[in-house]
C-alpha cells in the first residue's frame, strides 16, 4: 500500500528552504523591504518629532520662480545643487508633502548605492548607512539653523550623494575596451563639477578607488585610470575658476556643495557626518566585487548580524540627533507668534524646567498681547539657560526680529532683516518681517517690492496677496489683527540707535526710560520699569498708569511692586492707597518666611521661598538677579 503520511522536512532540509529564500533572485525585491520600512520609520519620527523644525527650515529657504534666481544660484559650482536643494526645501511648508520628498530621495539613494556597489541582498542593511549618516548631519545642527549659509541643506548632500551613486555605477558598469573608462572620468568630472560641486569629485575619487577592483583591467590601465582621475580632481576646479566661477574663493573650489560651520572659527565637529560619506564610498569602492557570491551558510549567524547592524545605525542616529527641548520649544513658541495663537505661548510656557532667555521674553510679550502681563508675569519660572551650542547664540538671530515687531520697533526689525539677508542670505521669514515693517512705517513702495518677490513662491503668493490689498487701501492695515496693535506700541521716537545685540536690555531700557498717553505703551514702560528693579523709574510709570486707567483694577504685581517700595524706602506715602488684602498678606507671610530662614544663605533660602513665593514680584525682587542675556 502506498504510504499517504508526509514526511516532515530534515533540520538541514529547512535550512535550505531559507537559505533559498535569502538568496532567490527573484526575491531580491522583497529583500529591500527592510530597509525601506526602517526610512519609513525614519519619517513617522520627523513628522512627529521634528514638524515645527521643518516648518522653520522652510521659512529660512527661498526659492523663486524667475530665471534670474536660476542664474544667481548658477553663479558657482555646485549651483545646480543649490538649486534643487532649495526647491524641495519649499515643500516643508506641508511637512508631510517635504518629509516624503526626502524620503523618496533617500530610497534613490539606497537603490543607487546598491546598484553601484553591488551590494548583495543578505548585507541589504548597509544601504542604511549613507541615509542615516545624511538624517544626523540634517539633524544634529540644532541653533546652526540660524547661522548657516548653504542655501537647500536639507536636501543638497542627498541630491549630492545620488549623483555620486549614479555616476560610479555608470562607470563599473562601462565595457572595458577603446579608454572607455579614462573618457567617461574627464567627462564626468568635467560635466558633474559646474553644477554638484565637491559631489562630482568624490564621484571622481570613488572612480579611482573602484578601478582597482574591476575585472578584465590590466595594472597600466588602473594606473592610468587612477593618475587621470586624480589630475582631473586637482585641474579642473582651477580650471572652472579660471574660466567660469569667478565669484568663488580659490581656496572653496574643493567644498562647493558643502556646509561651512564657522562663526568666527570652525566647529569641525559638525563636518564629521560629511567625513564619514567620504569613508563611506571610499571603503565600498575598496571591497566591490563584481562577481558576488550570495550564498547564507548560516541563517541565524546572518539573521543575528543584521539586528546587530540596525540597532548600531539606529543607536547612532538616536545618539547624534539634537534633542535639546528648549530648542524645539523655542521654535514652537515662535510659530505660534507667527499664527498669533498667544494662549499656544503660554501653555508651552506652563511646562518648562529651565527656560531660555528668549522663552521668557516670548511669554511676557503673549502675556502683553493678552492683557495680563501685570497679572501673571511671574507666574512662570524664570531663568537664563544659555542656548545648547557652542557658539554664542544671539536673539538676533532666533527670535528677536518678531520681538522688535510687535514692540513696535520696526526700525530695529527692519534693521537685523536687512543685515542677515546679506550676511546669511535672503530667507522668507525676512522679506514677510520687511514687508510688515514697510507697511506700519507707512513705505508702501517698499513693501510692494516685497510683496512681487513673494508672489514669485510657491507657498507665498496668496500670502502675499492679503498684503498686496493693504498697499492699495493703507486703511486695511490698522484693522488687521497682528499689524493694527502694533501701531499703538510705537516709539515716540522715530530713531535707530544700536542695541549691541542685545535687545532684552535695549527694549527694557528705552521703554523704561519713555512715556506716552496711548494706555498700551504706557503699560510697556511701566512694565519695562518694574523689570528693571528701577524704583526712582517706577514711581511716575505708576502714577500715570493709575491715571490712564482711573475705574480699572490695579494688576497684581504693580500693587506687590508698589507696596514692596513703600516699605523699603519710604519715600512714597503708600497708607492710602486701595492694596488688595492678597497682596498685603503675601508681603508680610513672604518677610516672616525670610525672617525664619535668617541663618541660611540666599542660595540654600531661594528654593524653598519659591514653593511659596515664585509667583510674586517680593520673589522676584529679592532672588532673581543677575540674569543673563543675549
Amino acid at each position: 500500500m502506498r504510504n499517504n503520511k508526509k514526511k516532515k522536512n530534515s533540520p538541514n532540509e529547512q535550512k535550505r528552504k531559507v537559505e533559498k529564500v535569502l538568496t532567490d533572485s527573484s526575491l531580491r525585491v522583497p529583500a529591500i523591504l527592510l530597509p525601506l520600512f526602517m526610512l519609513v520609520v525614519l519619517g513617522i519620527v520627523m513628522l512627529s518629532y521634528e514638524s515645527t523644525l521643518l516648518f522653520k527650515v522652510q521659512e529660512y529657504n527661498l526659492f523663486l520662480y524667475t530665471p534670474l534666481f536660476f542664474k544667481q544660484c548658477m553663479v558657482s559650482s555646485g549651483g545646480l545643487l543649490t538649486w534643487l536643494g532649495t526647491y524641495f526645501t519649499q515643500y516643508f511648508y506641508h511637512q508631510w508633502i517635504g518629509v516624503l520628498f526626502l524620503c523618496l530621495w533617500w530610497a534613490l539613494l539606497m537603490w543607487l548605492t546598491k546598484k553601484a556597489f553591488n551590494i548583495p541582498n543578505k548585507w541589504i542593511v548597509a544601504v542604511l548607512v549613507p541615509v542615516a549618516i545624511l538624517a544626523i548631519a540634517d539633524f544634529m545642527i540644532g541653533y546652526w539653523l540660524f547661522y548657516l549659509k548653504m542655501r537647500g541643506y536639507y536636501f543638497a548632500s542627498t541630491i549630492g550623494m545620488c549623483v555620486v551613486m549614479a555616476l560610479v555605477w555608470a562607470y563599473r558598469s562601462l565595457p572595458n575596451k577603446y579608454f572607455i573608462h579614462t573618457l567617461f572620468i574627464i567627462i564626468a568630472t568635467i560635466t558633474s563639477y559646474p553644477f554638484f560641486g565637491f559631489y562630482g569629485l568624490l564621484a571622481t575619487l570613488c572612480m579611482a578607488f573602484i578601478t582597482w577592483r574591476l575585472e578584465g583591467m590590466n595594472v597600466t590601465q588602473k594606473v592610468i585610470n587612477t593618475i587621470v582621475a586624480l589630475l582631473s580632481i586637482a585641474a579642473i576646479p582651477l580650471f572652472y575658476y579660471r574660466m567660469v566661477f569667478h565669484e568663488t574663493n580659490i581656496i572653496n573650489i574643493y567644498w562647493t556643495g558643502l556646509p561651512l560651520f564657522r562663526i568666527d572659527e570652525d566647529y569641525y565637529t559638525y563636518y564629521i557626518p560629511f567625513y564619514l560619506l567620504v569613508a563611506f564610498v571610499v571603503v565600498a569602492s575598496l571591497l566591490f566585487s563584481k562577481n558576488r557570491q550570495t550564498t547564507v551558510k548560516r541563517v541565524n549567524t546572518w539573521a543575528i548580524s543584521q539586528v546587530f547592524a540596525i540597532a548600531i545605525i539606529a543607536f547612532a542616529t538616536y545618539h547624534f540627533w539634537y534633542k535639546d527641548k528648549n530648542f524645539h520649544t523655542e521654535l514652537e513658541m515662535n510659530h505660534c507668534a507667527e499664527n498669533l495663537d498667544w494662549e499656544g505661548i503660554l501653555t508651552l510656557a506652563r511646562d518648562w524646567e529651565d527656560p531660555t532667555r528668549m522663552m521668557w521674553l516670548m511669554k511676557n510679550l503673549a502675556l502683553f498681547r493678552e492683557g495680563r502681563q501685570g497679572d501673571e508675569m511671574f507666574f512662570y519660572k524664570n531663568g537664563d539657560k544659555k542656548c545648547d551650542a557652542p557658539f554664542t547664540v544671539r536673539m538676533t538671530q532666533t527670535g528677536g526680529k518678531m520681538l522688535y515687531l510687535h514692540y513696535g520697533q520696526t526700525n530695529f526689525c527692519y534693521r537685523w532683516c536687512l543685515e542677515d539677508g546679506v550676511e546669511y542670505g535672503w530667507r522668507v521669514e525676512y522679506y514677510m518681517y520687511m514687508l510688515k515693517c514697510s507697511l506700519v512705517n507707512g513705505e508702501y513702495a517698499v513693501a510692494k517690492k516685497y510683496i512681487d518677490i513673494l508672489k514669485k513662491t510657491k507657498y507665498y503668493a496668496d500670502w502675499a496677496e492679503k498684503y498686496d490689498a493693504m498697499v492699495k487701501n493703507p486703511a486695511l492695515i490698522k484693522k488687521d489683527k497682528e499689524l493694527g496693535p502694533i501701531f499703538n506700541v510705537l516709539s515716540p521716537q522715530d530713531v535707530l540707535t544700536s542695541d549691541n545685540t542685545l535687545i532684552e536690555i535695549y527694549l527694557l531700557n528705552t521703554l523704561a526710560h519713555s512715556d506716552g498717553n496711548n494706555p498700551m505703551y504706557q503699560e510697556l514702560t511701566l512694565l519695562a520699569a518694574l523689570q528693571m528693579k528701577d524704583i526712582d523709574l517706577f514711581w511716575p510709570r505708576f502714577f500715570h498708569y493709575a491715571t490712564l486707567h482711573p475705574n480699572a483694577h490695579m494688576p497684581r504685581h504693580y500693587q506687590e511692586a508698589a507696596y514692596l517700595y513703600g516699605h523699603l524706602e519710604n519715600k512714597v506715602d503708600i497708607s492710602n492707597m486701595p492694596f488688595d488684602k492678597e497682596v498685603i498678606d503675601s508681603y508680610n507671610e513672604f518677610m516672616a518666611a525670610a525672617q525664619s530662614h535668617a541663618g541660611m544663605s540666599e542660595e540654600e533660602m531661594k528654593p524653598l521661598m519659591y514653593d511659596r513665593f515664585g509667583g510674586t514680584f517680593y520673589f522676584e525682587y529679592f532672588f532673581t538677579r543677575n540674569q543673563k542675556s543675549y
